[in-house]
Order: structure tokens, then C-alpha cells, then sequence
């Protein structure tokens, strides 16, 4: 199993970034698959994650409202739309899999792939 979060880079206040998941070795139609994201200094914390399958999403307090997981079908890339991004949200993103059930919680995802880094400046 193998994924690799891509597309992060530097924007400015209010401004938008896709990431990317490239998920291969399974399938999302029965592991449910979750964003995080770590800042400098600080814990890793949930963004947002959705079911197997792709039928619900979830996300935290702090994206709500700006942040949108998305894909268009179990083989193409799990997409994390990010929108008015702040400079809270700089932080490097990683996508991780794990069991059929969306979750917020870090440890019931087993399989992680190498963040991206995501620099939002005011």
C-alpha cells in the first residue's frame, strides 16, 4: 500500500490549494481515507476524512466551511480542496488509510504517506 500526498505550496491570505492523495495497493471503496496535518512545533491534528466508499465526509471545527474532500471514483486521487486558507493552516498535509470507518483519530489509520507542505502567508 502506498500513498503520496502532493500538491502543497506557498499562497497568500484567502487564497486556495488542491492537494492530492495518489492512493495505490487498495481500494477506497472499502478503507476510509483521512487528511492531517502537523504545524511546526505543534501535534498532529485531524482535517478531515472520508468514509469507504466516498459516501460521507467529516472535518474539523477549524476547516469546516473551507475544506473539502472529493474523488471521482476508488482509483483516481483523493483531493483536499482548500479554500480562504489562513495562516493557521500552514502546516505540512499528509493522506492516510486505514479501516472502513471515517475517523478523526491518527491511530486507526495504518497506512501514511509523506506530507506536503502547505504555506499560507499574510
Amino acid at each position: 500500500v502506498q500513498l503520496q500526498a502532493s500538491g502543497g505550496g506557498s499562497v497568500q491570505t484567502g487564497g486556495s490549494l488542491r492537494l492530492s492523495c495518489a492512493v495505490s495497493g487498495l481500494s477506497l471503496d472499502y478503507h476510509a481515507l483521512g487528511w492531517f496535518r502537523q504545524a511546526p512545533g505543534k501535534e498532529r491534528e485531524g482535517v478531515g476524512c472520508m468514509s469507504s466508499g466516498g459516501g460521507s465526509t467529516d472535518y474539523a471545527d477549524a476547516v469546516k466551511g473551507r475544506f473539502t474532500i472529493s474523488r471521482d471514483n476508488a482509483k483516481n486521487p483523493v483531493y483536499l480542496q482548500m479554500n480562504s486558507l489562513k495562516p493557521e493552516d500552514t502546516a505540512v498535509y499528509y493522506c492516510a488509510s486505514g479501516g472502513p470507518t471515517a475517523s478523526s483519530n491518527s491511530s486507526t489509520y495504518n497506512n501514511w504517506g509523506q506530507g506536503t507542505l502547505v504555506t499560507v502567508s499574510s
